[in-house]
């Protein structure tokens, strides 16, 4: 009887352990900022919502940072020295991720089929939902074919697709499924990488108000445009 009794105490402990668990899970970020702002992506089957929050949270650190050295830096620019740094793994996260940004990716790292531990070129999983919503919906035929290919061939890395992205990261202000890619490959991902007990998240920012979603003034010209980069 005792036995009896001792097994169903612990069963309910156990139940009560997994649904605290549960529910701690879904309140643990509330703090949506854009949640006014566009839905820029939308993916079956994913938390969109918070994917959508990465994406805004991400442009306005990367833009904010710009403007630390250049108070008339664009969002286009802060794309293309982003993605620069990042591939060549300068990005000095230190410098650029906001508390808000720090906490969305807590936020990330609760979604698990977004992160896969075993792969040794990033902590971004190929294999997820996300990333097939991603490769699914890219606009630029050039960069669709060249993920496809390195997907397909299970050879996705950073660096590989990250070095045809240096030269079309204009592409990313119209196309919020690459801005997504961007977001997580490039920098989310590496932030698992990073000991944030250093980082003063109170270091004064540049804060501006942006509408990331206003239709964008044409791209400069891309210098490198019509030349063969193999």
């Amino acid at each position: 009887m005792n036995i009896k009794m001792n097994l169903k105490i612990t069963l309910i402990t156990f139940l009560s352990i997994i649904t605290l668990s549960s529910c701690k899970k879904d309140l643990s970020f509330t703090d949506y900022k854009y949640a006014d702002k566009p839905a820029l992506i939308t993916c079956e089957g994913v938390n969109s919502k918070l994917l959508n929050e990465a994406v805004y949270a991400f442009e306005n650190d990367i833009l904010n940072h710009q403007k630390q050295s250049n108070p008339n830096a664009s969002l286009v620019r802060a794309y293309s020295q982003t993605i620069r740094t990042s591939v060549y793994s300068q990005l000095k996260f230190e410098d650029i991720v906001s508390k808000h940004t720090y906490e969305v990716f807590q936020a990330l790292k609760n979604e698990n089929d977004l992160w896969d531990a075993n792969n040794t070129k990033s902590h971004f999983n190929y294999n997820s939902k996300t990333m097939g919503c991603i490769a699914s919906n890219l606009k630029n035929q050039a960069l669709k074919t060249t993920l496809d290919a390195l997907l397909s061939t299970n050879t996705m890395a950073p660096k590989l697709f990250g070095v045809p992205l240096t030269t079309k990261y204009s592409s990313a202000m119209n196309d919020k499924y690459l801005a997504l890619y961007i977001a997580l490959d490039l920098f989310y991902a590496k932030m698992f990488d990073v000991d944030f007990s250093k980082v003063n998240f109170d270091r004064p920012v540049v804060e501006e108000k942006v509408d990331f979603n206003k239709t964008p003034k044409p791209a400069p010209v891309d210098p490198h445009a019509g030349h063969n980069h193999n």
